[in-house]
């Protein structure tokens, strides 16, 4: 089966779908329980999604086939961390997510390419990005595309493990 993927802006009706899966198992992971419909819409007041089209961003929505399965978001940040003693224009990934009926289908990996791609567009030249230590399987996604950990560059109660990529 075949993935899909396009930017789209990140309050069409999939991608709030997505958005709302997103923050619903990253809370659910962090509590140890699942989130309430408070504790998901409070992650999603004020997220800055709205940043996450163009000219400081973009949305990616995967759909694999044909149902809407993978969203992630790119953002051009200013703080960004050095790499080989240089600091190119980097992008943000956030929002990183994969439904579980398509967990192992190659989403993952195509959901990144994809977000490469828009931050190249917007004239990215690095990645980065920041996790928690949970979040096991997205640290062993972005190690196998080739992302690698580095030092901390951003500060944050979420903010554990931090990764960044040259395009």
């Amino acid at each position: 089966m075949s993935w899909i993927m396009a930017v789209e802006r990140p309050d069409t009706p999939d991608a709030s779908v997505l958005r709302r899966d997103y923050y619903d198992e990253v809370a659910s992971r962090w509590y140890g329980r699942p989130a309430t419909s408070e504790e998901i819409e409070r992650g999603l007041t004020d997220d800055g999604a709205d940043r996450l089209r163009s000219p400081t961003g973009d949305f990616v929505v995967g759909r694999y086939e044909g149902r809407p399965a993978a969203c992630g978001g790119v953002l051009l940040c200013a703080e960004a961390p050095v790499i080989d003693g240089t600091a190119p224009a980097t992008a943000e990934l956030t929002r990183v997510y994969v439904r579980p009926f398509a967990r192992g289908t190659g989403g993952g990996g195509a959901l990144l390419m994809a977000l490469e791609d828009a931050a190249r567009r917007l004239g990215a030249r690095r990645v980065a990005l920041d996790t928690r230590h949970d979040l096991v399987e997205a640290r062993g996604l972005y190690a196998k595309h080739g992302y690698r950990e580095v030092a901390p560059y951003s500060a944050g109660p979420y903010s554990e493990r931090w990764f960044a990529k040259e395009l």
